[in-house]
């Protein structure tokens, strides 16, 4: 209360002042009491004047931005600037406060890998993140506050934000069309939903893989066993011949090597994928390689294709001898199985360009279509189903040939076109290979051939 008791204050001292100064002139023209009320009339007069500019300048500092200081008057209207400057610059803190939180919390849901979508009490779109975008083919900005059924039309949805009952979460297709989406809703403040999206498709294509290769392997044991019950159950209920009897044994024979060559196939994929990578201070002689892949190439070929060999160096390779030996040999052993009789096949090693060393596998086999190419190290996945069989593979092969070249840091390319062969590459990176001595190391041939160049310009 003392700015009320100062304001009184000065509002009785300018009265008594006005009032003896008026009571003063009035004496001279002989009204001394008209005087003092005329006097004491004009000085509150004047003080409601100054008291009013002061009003009138806090008001334009109020209707203003009040982003410069209130206005400093002594009194009354000064301690209203103070504090009312005060009380803004504080809700101004806490805004900045809270938009801070804010921005980190919006921020922290941006970097969330799955989709956030919040909708206000109309359903209309509030804010999304870019996952969010993504997943149902929005714009953050130009989108906002449009109803969210107008812009994502998926029946399964719509029926889902209508029913009202999120318990399970729907799946969906993306508006893309490019997979699958798995939407929960979830309700949170005063009628808002908050609308979370995750991309499902590589699981789902995953689970597909799963149920596929169980499938796969079923069908792929359940053969020949059939086959070697048929042939126990005829051998054990019908009299046979010597011949017939050898040939029910050879078939049976066969179809037990069927099944443990499966066996070992899926057995080598399961230790590919459970191990760690192959380390790299093993190093394998690339010749030694190439050898072993040539006679297990040559016996199972039985003279009936024309087989090549190139190596230009004696290079090392860094990595697991087994695993390599391995993916080379089914290549090497595709290329007989698939190239007809009287065909050539190449096997070659050459390092490139960059330092990278290069495995080639090459046939004049009947080839493969386009659509099949990328499909092709998917495990139990054939172009032609029954010749495969008629060969002897298993549909694993190419499967262990990719896990092999990954794990020792490559990569596998494949050219083929029909009717004019195949050609397979294993490209491993420079960082595995090394060269011992006196073999040179082709990487270094270049820098050297340059470093004479520049001695000979030198001398000349």
């Amino acid at each position: 209360m003392s700015w009320l008791l100062s304001r009184l204050l000065v509002g009785v001292a300018a009265m008594l002042a006005g009032g003896l100064l008026g009571y003063f002139v009035g004496s001279s023209l002989r009204a001394p009491v008209l005087g003092a009320l005329l006097g004491a009339v004009v000085a509150v007069a004047l003080l409601v004047v100054l008291d009013t500019i002061r009003g009138m300048r806090l008001i334009a500092w109020l209707r203003g931005t009040q982003e410069a200081d209130a206005p400093r008057d002594a009194g009354f209207w000064g301690e209203i600037g103070y504090r009312v400057e005060r009380s803004i610059r504080l809700r101004e803190r806490l805004a900045g406060q809270e938009q801070a939180r804010l921005s980190r919390f919006l921020d922290a849901m941006e970097a969330s890998p799955n989709g956030v979508l919040m909708l206000d009490v109309n359903e209309q779109i509030d804010w999304c993140n870019s996952v969010a975008a993504a997943h149902f083919g929005l714009d953050p900005q130009r989108d906002r506050l449009q109803h969210i059924t107008n812009l994502v039309r998926a029946p399964a949805f719509v029926a889902y934000l209508q029913t009202g009952v999120f318990k399970e979460p729907v799946q969906f297709p993306d508006p893309r069309g490019r997979g699958t989406l798995s939407v929960l809703v979830r309700d949170y403040g005063e009628g808002r939903k908050l609308v979370l999206s995750q991309d499902i498709t590589e699981r789902e294509r995953a689970d597909a893989m799963r149920r596929d290769f169980v499938a796969n392997v079923s069908h792929e044991i359940r053969t020949p066993l059939t086959v070697l019950s048929g042939f126990i159950e005829t051998m054990a209920s019908l009299p046979l011949t010597e011949v017939e009897r050898k040939r029910v044994l050879l078939l049976m024979s066969q179809q037990t090597q069927r099944m443990q060559s499966l066996v070992a196939d899926l057995l080598t994929l399961a230790q590919l994928e459970g191990s760690p990578r192959p380390a790299a201070d093993r190093w394998v002689a690339v010749d030694k390689l190439l050898r072993q892949v040539e006679v297990d190439a040559r016996a199972l070929s039985m003279g009936r294709h024309a087989l090549t060999l190139n190596s230009d160096d004696a290079a090392q390779i860094a990595g697991a001898e087994t695993e390599l030996l391995s993916a080379l040999t089914n290549l090497a052993n595709n290329a007989v199985r698939y190239t007809s009789e009287g065909g050539r096949i190449d096997i070659a090693w050459r390092v490139l360009p960059n330092g990278s060393g290069e495995f080639t596998v090459k046939d004049t086999g009947p080839g493969i279509e386009r659509e099949h190419i990328a499909r092709l190290t998917e495990r139990f996945y054939r172009v032609d189903g029954s010749r495969s069989r008629d060969t002897g593979g298993t549909g694993l092969g190419l499967s262990i040939v990719k896990h092999v070249v990954q794990r020792h840091g490559g990569e596998l390319n494949v050219q083929s076109e029909p009717g004019k062969g195949s050609t397979f590459r294993l490209v491993f990176p420079a960082a595995r290979l090394r060269y011992l001595e006196p073999a040179p190391d082709p990487r270094r041939q270049g820098e050297a051939l340059t470093a004479v160049r520049g001695s000979t310009a030198e001398t000349r």
